[in-house]
């Protein structure tokens, strides 16, 4: 089984992708990123920590809340919704890229870009 846990943009989170219910789906029917995984274990799912793009402090937030819970993960996924951020909105991320090597780097996770192909 793997652990995940999502990062979306909290920008689109509820206005254009109500409850995050693309990405459920997509794990449902293992669609997407979530193609030839066998079983998926949803730890948590997160929001960004909003613009400026405080990603990184907003998981370190996650990872000790998870420590408490006795609890962690295998990947992050980062969400569609992100990539859209940054590639068609005004997201101070700037490169997907870039901020996966700054996650890997800093926890240690697989880090998986994009969720669900809708």
């Amino acid at each position: 089984m793997t652990r995940i846990a999502i990062v979306c943009c909290e920008n689109i989170r509820d206005k254009s992708c109500i409850a995050c219910a693309k990405c459920f789906k997509g794990i449902d029917e293992r669609a997407g990123s979530f193609e030839g995984y066998e079983k998926i274990e949803v730890i948590g799912f997160s929001g960004c920590g909003g613009c400026p793009g405080l990603v990184v402090p907003k998981l370190k937030l996650f990872f000790t809340y998870l420590q408490s819970l006795d609890r962690d993960v295998d990947e992050i996924f980062i969400g569609t919704c992100v990539n859209s951020a940054i590639t068609t909105g005004n997201c101070p991320i700037g490169d997907v890229g870039i901020l996966k090597e700054l996650i890997e780097l800093k926890f240690g996770k697989k880090i998986v870009v994009g969720t669900h192909p809708w």
